[in-house]
């Protein structure tokens, strides 16, 4: 009988019968795909995933099991045309077939042997890592609500004073004079203004909300960047014509997606032929959670997406995307974004955004109007 030593032991390959079994043992979903990305093979933890026998699993290509949007599709054909293994971390993984999404950390690599092969291994992230982060936004913001009401008492009321007393000079300067104090008053005005933006975070009053048609949103959106900063961008619609109203406030919820797609513009630049934006929606069934600043728990089953094919957002800023004074443009206060996660807070949502080499997705998950709303689904408009 062989004899297992220290200097063999590593150097004999492990029986077949012996791997399927390490692999089967792994916690987390391990697949093969082909170069047309068909699952060759996979292990056990891989069939809970998907919800799908091995066998079933062998008859469908990924693209057939998850979201064509999903930007795992395009690190998969990363990994295969440039022969090297990728890694996202926080990748949103959508199952349209069972109306699930989840949240995973994405590892894949082409095998040596045969680079058109593609191993891919998922771990699945947990619903609480998930609202963690969100809770992390609007604790940011609650941070500026603060700072809020400071400048506004300490600031804001002397400035009117100095605006005042620019223009009481005004009448008995020379025209070069009346120069410097136009631009005391112009600058007073402007400071005042920024010191307005800060304010919106102090008013912890609960927002008028009610029944808001989100399609109206977004096509008065639409409008409004076609007419203006997107009008060299394309922007495209995949709507879900199906969806309940969302409870939510009109105006705010358009202020929250002029912010979005005005980034998404930005980002992309001027001259860029191959621009485009992305508005979609879908009904996302979900389990009921615990959302700050309601009661109970909630369904947040109404998403939508912002997607732009710009040049994405720098790996060291994703963890501090939504605090305020955090930003990449030159003249920018960093309030933008900020801003968004205190009213997608206000409105019990959830805002997040999945970025990737070739696209950045901002995702928005909101309640229903309760009065269109049934424990089994959607309803009728």
């Amino acid at each position: 009988m062989p004899v297992t030593t220290l200097e063999n032991r590593f150097t004999e390959p492990a029986p077949p019968r012996y791997m399927d079994a390490i692999l089967n043992a792994l916690p987390h979903p391990v697949f093969w795909l082909d170069g047309s990305d068909q699952i060759i093979d996979a292990n056990a933890a891989t069939e809970t995933f998907f919800e799908l026998s091995l066998p079933i699993l062998r008859k469908h290509r990924l693209g057939d099991l998850c979201a064509r949007t999903s930007s795992i599709m395009s690190l998969i054909g990363q990994a295969r045309e440039e022969g090297m293994a990728f890694n996202e971390h926080g990748v949103l993984f959508e199952l349209p077939r069972i109306s699930e999404e989840k949240l995973v950390d994405f590892f894949a690599g082409p095998l040596q042997e045969n680079p058109n092969i593609i191993v891919v291994m998922l771990k699945e992230r947990t619903i609480a890592e998930k609202i963690s982060r969100q809770l992390t936004h609007r604790g940011a913001a609650r941070s500026v609500s603060a700072l809020a009401a400071m400048l506004a008492h300490e600031i804001k009321n002397p400035l009117s004073g100095i605006r005042g007393a620019a223009q009481l000079l005004e009448g008995s300067v020379s025209d070069d004079d009346r120069m410097l104090t136009e631009l005391i008053r112009e600058e007073t005005d402007r400071i005042v203004r920024l010191v307005e933006r800060f304010e919106a975070f102090s008013d912890a009053r609960p927002i008028t909300r009610g029944p808001v048609n989100i399609h109206s949103v977004l096509d008065h959106v639409r409008r409004i960047a076609l007419s203006g900063f997107a009008r060299e961008i394309e922007i495209t619609e995949e709507y879900d014509p199906s969806l309940p109203p969302v409870d939510g406030n009109s105006d705010l919820l358009i202020q929250v997606f002029l912010n979005l797609v005005k980034n998404a513009a930005e980002a992309l630049g001027q001259g860029n032929p191959d621009a485009r934006i992305t508005i979609s929606t879908a009904y996302r069934p979900r389990m009921r959670m615990s959302v700050p600043g309601t009661t109970g728990r909630v369904q947040l089953p109404l998403e939508i997406c912002v997607r732009d094919n710009g040049p994405g957002i720098p790996q060291d800023l994703l963890p501090h995307l939504f605090d305020p004074f955090v930003t990449t443009k030159e003249s920018g206060s960093g309030l933008g974004l900020a801003t968004v996660a205190k009213i997608i807070g206000d409105h019990g949502g959830i805002v997040e955004c999945e970025p990737g080499r070739f696209e950045t997705v901002f995702r928005i998950l909101l309640p229903v109007y309760k009065a269109n709303w049934n424990a089994g689904g959607k309803t009728g408009i």
